[in-house]
């Protein structure tokens, strides 16, 4: 778990964590749940915080060259825009990172690697929702065959490294876990 690396939830001060008097569920849908939950601090301060429970997911920062990296274009519509990305999904239940990333990456590219390495995992938006995202670098691609969702329509194009933070500058490229892996290829 995320947390086991950064803090302990026994801490004293301000970081210090509440105790949780009661929690209750708000929605529950096929990708994540929410519940709210009702808090106490140790002073005897209460509050309620809402929190999306989220299985969590992998992006994958596929090296298809030395400094060429792949991209899937798709509409995403809570944003209403269609968007630049390197390929990335939700965990499947009992799924570890290194697995979801070998299948989101066939699922949404058609390639296939011969080596997956942990890059790093993060929390995206830690002051509402519980997922962490697990960054996972793959190299050896050999091209195959889409095996797309239903629901998706995915266009897949590779870049040079120094094309994608063009992208960035230009604002072609807006999502975060995409920016967080092409500085942190950067850095390699």
């Amino acid at each position: 778990m995320l947390a086991d690396t950064m803090g302990n939830a026994a801490e004293e001060g301000a970081g210090a964590a509440p105790v949780v008097e009661s929690s209750e569920e708000r929605y529950r849908g096929p990708v994540f749940r929410v519940r709210t939950d009702l808090l106490r601090y140790a002073d005897g301060h209460r509050f309620a915080c809402d929190v999306v429970e989220h299985p969590g997911s992998v992006a994958i920062a596929a090296m298809r060259e030395e400094r060429e990296l792949l991209l899937v274009r798709q509409y995403r519509h809570p944003l209403r825009a269609t968007m630049w990305e390197i390929p990335a999904g939700k965990c499947e239940a009992g799924e570890l990172p290194l697995e979801g990333a070998a299948r989101e990456l066939t699922e949404e590219t058609g390639y296939r690697a011969a080596r997956f390495e942990l890059l790093a995992s993060v929390a995206m938006t830690p002051g509402f929702c519980d997922e962490v995202l697990h960054l996972v670098l793959a190299r050896d691609l050999t091209a195959g065959l889409q095996s797309l969702d239903e629901d998706e329509r995915i266009d897949v194009r590779a870049v040079t490294l120094d094309e994608g933070m063009a992208m960035i500058a230009r604002g072609e490229i807006a999502d975060a876990k995409t920016v967080l892996a092409l500085l942190w290829l950067q850095k390699k």
